[in-house]
């Protein structure tokens, strides 16, 4: 992907606010979620949340970018398609990862996706890992590890843990695994992505994610017999906060960040996100994360954080 000129006055005052408001605004989403959470499921909230937001973008891209869409390659709609449908996994297991583990674990979890994307990369798209990005997965895995013995353990006189057994069927761990199974299908929208922006415009291109990710949300929403329908009024404003704030500000801002800057630094960007949802967390839910869950949270950043340095 080609980058723009970095260095006008333009672009350096612009990026800067971007990418503070894109990370603000996807630092509210695991906080909207645990709102709606408390009259909807999971996969009803990730289902309308990217529908919201594909009917947004909809009149946009049908009417201003008509003439680009119609000229896609088959190959490029396929993958644009297969992209949604790693975006629709990645909402369906993180969203569903906030009712069994608290905010900070699962966003720290999910924020791994960039770490994956180094490990994919030298086969998917032959870029190669240096000792930066070794040393960041180990870092990482080694974080992960910490957070997930902080969910299952207790500190009485001494750390004392759950057998391993109890630890696996604990909903903590069962959380933490849906957040990293996120950050797993989120890898593949990412490495897809990577291919498809450095020929495809902003809009047409998260149209084409969203509304695939959309659809393939709805089919698992009635697969698994569950209704839009007979929540409370104030349970549709919260989903809408979610398509209107971190999904068409956040995350299209990302995308849009994209086309002027290496994508290794926007990823990096992306990690103020556990801190930002963390913050809010404590502040708004009441959730005060332990001394464990910071360190631990602390190493997966700074994996992420040398992995994307590659």
């Amino acid at each position: 992907m080609t980058t723009k000129n970095m260095t006008s006055p333009r672009n350096r005052l612009l990026l800067p606010l971007a990418l503070v408001t894109a990370i603000l605004a996807v630092s509210t989403a695991s906080i909207l979620i645990r709102f709606a959470q408390a009259d909807a499921p999971s996969l009803v909230i990730a289902a309308l949340r990217i529908s919201f937001a594909s009917l947004v973008l909809a009149p946009i891209a049908l009417l201003r970018h008509r003439e680009e869409l119609s000229t896609l390659t088959r190959r490029e709609l396929g993958l644009a398609l297969l992209s949604g449908l790693f975006l629709a996994v990645h909402f369906a297991t993180w969203i569903s990862s906030l009712e069994y583990t608290t905010v900070a674990s699962s966003v720290v979890f999910v924020s791994t996706g960039p770490l994956w994307v180094a490990l994919v990369s030298p086969l998917l798209l032959k870029e190669h890992l240096n000792r930066s990005a070794l040393l960041g997965l180990a870092l990482a895995l080694l974080g992960g590890t910490i957070v997930g013995l902080a969910d299952a353990c207790t500190w009485s006189g001494g750390l004392v843990c759950p057998s391993l057994a109890d630890a696996l069927q604990g909903r903590a761990m069962w959380g933490n695994f849906l957040a990293l199974a996120g950050a797993w299908a989120v890898t593949g929208y990412l490495v897809i992505g990577r291919k498809l922006r450095a020929r495809m415009s902003l809009i047409p291109y998260i149209f084409l994610v969203y509304g695939m990710a959309a659809i393939a949300l709805i089919v698992i929403m009635f697969t698994a017999g569950q209704s839009p329908l007979g929540y409370q009024p104030v349970t549709y404003l919260w989903i809408l906060a979610l398509a209107l704030v971190p999904q068409l500000i956040g995350h299209s801002t990302y995308n849009w960040a994209l086309r002027y800057l290496p994508a290794s630094m926007v990823a990096t960007a992306n990690l103020g996100e556990p801190i930002g949802s963390a913050i809010l967390a404590m502040f708004i839910l009441g959730e005060n994360p332990t001394v464990f869950t910071l360190f631990g949270g602390a190493l997966i950043l700074a994996g992420i954080y040398l992995a994307s340095r590659q």
